[in-house]
């Protein structure tokens, strides 16, 4: 499966952004999968996982209550909706594929334990 995040921007605070993640291959919907950023001079962080049918999720702490992560299998995309955004969301977004044994396992939260990493989309959130 390839990936490609879409959908980023220039935003001000307070404002939303709806990111995509479109997969590629008809194996999309076997795959957990997630999304992680990364801010200029820091390290990849991850920021939310969905298991391959939709019906789990997680959040880092920092974004919870903000992003919601869906899925849609039969468009073979991946969605991350972000609200009240704030200067601090600011980075490059990717989006990639993860192995249900391991989301099962809670290691969705590592970036060394995806398989299949799309090219970003950058994300700036203006004070």
């Amino acid at each position: 499966v390839q990936l490609q995040a879409s959908g980023g921007g220039l935003v001000q605070a307070g404002g939303s952004l709806r990111l995509s993640c479109a997969a590629s291959g008809r194996t999309f919907s076997s795959y957990a999968a997630g999304w992680f950023r990364q801010a200029p001079g820091k390290a990849r962080e991850f920021v939310a996982a969905i298991n391959w049918s939709g019906s789990s999720s997680y959040y880092a702490e920092s974004v919870e209550g903000r992003f919601t992560i869906s899925r849609d299998n039969v468009k073979r995309t991946m969605y991350l909706q972000m609200n009240s955004l704030t200067p601090e969301d600011t980075g490059v977004y990717s989006c990639a594929a993860l192995e249900p044994s391991r989301y099962v396992s809670g290691r969705y939260a590592h970036p060394g334990e995806y398989a299949r990493w799309g090219l970003g989309t950058q994300v700036t959130v203006s004070s």
